[in-house]
């Protein structure tokens, strides 16, 4: 075998049961993917770059290196709710890298074209690493067995089967994420600029808790179908654990809201567990029943 020979990995069956090979795998699709792009929906204040700028942008593509934003490369595309103000709804587009098996941090951006304004970060940990959490910081961690199970959350641009694996690895997860700029709230003037405070972002938990039409307008403009995710994703509801989080902006959204099977909350599911042992123990031995 010569270097060359030496320095090319040959696939095998081996090799495709590698922990890390579903990883490696999505990687290379997402970065392959060409998904229809959204251009942002504000343009920030200030004047046309000069010829200066743009000559030395050329140079620093060219001499510079972009090493902390290449491996960030598996697209997401999900929405939020501000925390403290639910009625501001915006679409979020993610370019993540997954730095371990159970880590991942993500870049958040209000479209997918070179234009696309950065809004804000996200960190993803797993069940695992949240339950370490101290119980002062879980209230910043927003759960995401909805996003996934209701077909919300996309990969755009890969393969139904290996969307399905992504999201299959994220199920009882959670999220960190901070919005810097309100640039485009659904059906709302976005700011032209990053002002005010930063806002935590939090996940829809129900159906019905999402503005009408903040799906439909995304489904149609790539070309994916919510309900046709949902329907793919069913199998993946017995994986859900009850998650912390998911009724703390329960009532919140002014209108009806349904829960879906695989969303519940840590509180509710403890407090039924606990009903239920408290009614077992009231329950007349066959010794005391007359």
């Amino acid at each position: 075998m010569n270097k060359l020979d030496r320095t090319i990995p040959v696939f095998s069956p081996r090799i495709a049961r590698h922990p890390a090979w579903p990883t490696a795998m999505l990687a290379i699709l997402a970065a392959c993917a060409a998904p229809s792009g959204k251009p942002p929906p504000v343009q920030p204040l200030g004047t046309e770059k000069t010829g200066k700028t743009q000559a030395l942008e050329t140079g620093a593509a060219l001499l510079q290196t972009q090493a902390p934003l290449r491996p960030m490369d598996v697209y997401l595309v999900g929405f939020h709710a501000a925390k403290e103000n639910p009625s501001l709804q915006m679409e979020a587009h993610h370019y993540c890298r997954q730095v371990n098996e159970e880590f991942a941090q993500c870049a958040l951006f209000d479209g997918n074209t070179e234009t696309a304004n950065l809004i804000g970060i996200e960190y993803i940990i797993s069940e695992r690493l949240f339950d370490a959490l101290p119980q002062s910081e879980r209230k910043y961690w927003h759960p995401h067995n909805y996003e996934i199970l209701s077909g919300e959350l996309a990969a755009p641009g890969i393969p139904a089967a290996a969307e399905k694996e992504l999201m299959r690895s994220k199920m009882n997860s959670y999220g960190k994420t901070w919005h810097v700029w309100n640039s485009a709230p659904f059906k709302r003037t976005g700011d032209r600029m990053p002002v005010g405070d930063a806002m935590l972002e939090w996940s829809f938990n129900r159906d019905g808790e999402a503005l009408p039409g903040l799906f439909e307008e995304r489904d149609q403009r790539l070309g994916i179908s919510t309900d046709e995710k949902r329907r793919m994703r069913a199998d993946l509801v017995p994986l859900a654990k009850p998650q912390a989080g998911v009724d703390a902006l329960k009532g919140k959204f002014g209108r009806p809201t349904t829960s879906i099977p695989g969303v519940m909350d840590q509180r509710k599911a403890g407090s039924a567990e606990a009903q239920g042992r408290g009614l077992h123990q009231k329950s007349p031995s066959s010794e005391e029943q007359p």
